[in-house]
């Protein structure tokens, strides 16, 4: 799953490890889409079972390449490009009010939107990026994206699942903090600081706390999926989908990390 490459302190993406995990991720998208749509609305499912087996043939199709070559690649960027727009039309929809929601969140269509702006961008601008910075703006990204995954898990459980709640909101608390602190060492940092050993901490900190949202994750899918939990998550694979974002944002820490630390702190872990 580990995707960014250093060079130098200068890091960037390996666009086909990039391409074969968020080309699932995208199918799922689709697939949660159609899941929380309105019974009437079948053209739009119908938009959304396209969008599931096209995701699908690219996937396997990127599962037997060992590189990303020029043709698949400006397939792969039209696909994303497609479902941005129709998360996006989705979403207009919504909060216009000329469709019932469903159980399609307008925050959660933004959320999934914002996550494939991300992957189009890793597929069409792959430049080098100073390790510190890379490292500060991909840590607002993700969490970001993690507060929004407790939010939605929140909202999905069933209001008797007391304790599984208390721990979301717990959750929800850190992860919040976690963010707004982000933001601010990364505006901090476009001072060009000559050092900045607060992010070193404070990436330990956000290493530990998501490695416990990751286990949570696991934990209410493993009971989910055993019929063990009460709540109206249309399929156990949603919190299967979200426990792997949060273990690909652990990923690319344990890339990103070491080398802030050898390129501007001179420690090695």
């Amino acid at each position: 799953m580990k995707s960014p490459q250093c060079h130098k302190c200068l890091c960037e993406y390996n666009r086909l490890t990039e391409a074969r995990f968020w080309s699932r991720i995208l199918m799922e998208h689709a697939l949660f889409i159609q899941l929380g749509l309105a019974p009437n609305e079948e053209k739009l499912s119908a938009e959304a079972q396209r969008f599931v087996d096209l995701f699908d043939n690219l996937l396997n199709r990127l599962n037997k390449v060992k590189r990303l070559n020029p043709e698949l690649l400006e397939e792969l960027i039209e696909a994303v490009k497609a479902i941005i727009e129709f998360k996006a039309k989705v979403l207009r929809l919504i909060i216009q009010c000329k469709m019932r929601p469903g159980s399609n969140y307008p925050l959660l269509l933004d959320h999934i939107r914002r996550e494939a702006e991300r992957f189009l961008n890793l597929l069409t601008t792959p430049v080098a990026e100073d390790a510190l910075t890379l490292l500060l703006q991909q840590e607002v990204f993700w969490l970001r994206i993690m507060k929004e995954h407790i939010e939605f898990i929140i909202h999905l459980l069933d209001p008797s699942e007391r304790e599984l709640l208390e721990q979301a909101h717990e959750f929800r608390k850190t992860f919040s903090r976690l963010l707004e602190t982000a933001r601010d060492l990364d505006s901090m940092a476009e001072t060009s600081p000559g050092k900045f050993n607060d992010v070193i901490q404070f990436t330990k900190n956000v290493i530990q706390h998501t490695k416990q949202l990751s286990n949570f994750k696991a934990a209410a899918f493993e009971l989910d999926e055993a019929c063990k939990i009460l709540g109206i998550i249309a399929d156990p694979l949603l919190l299967d989908h979200v426990r792997r974002e949060a273990d690909k944002f652990l990923s690319e820490l344990d890339e990103l990390l070491p080398e802030v630390e050898k390129c501007y702190f001179g420690q090695v872990r």
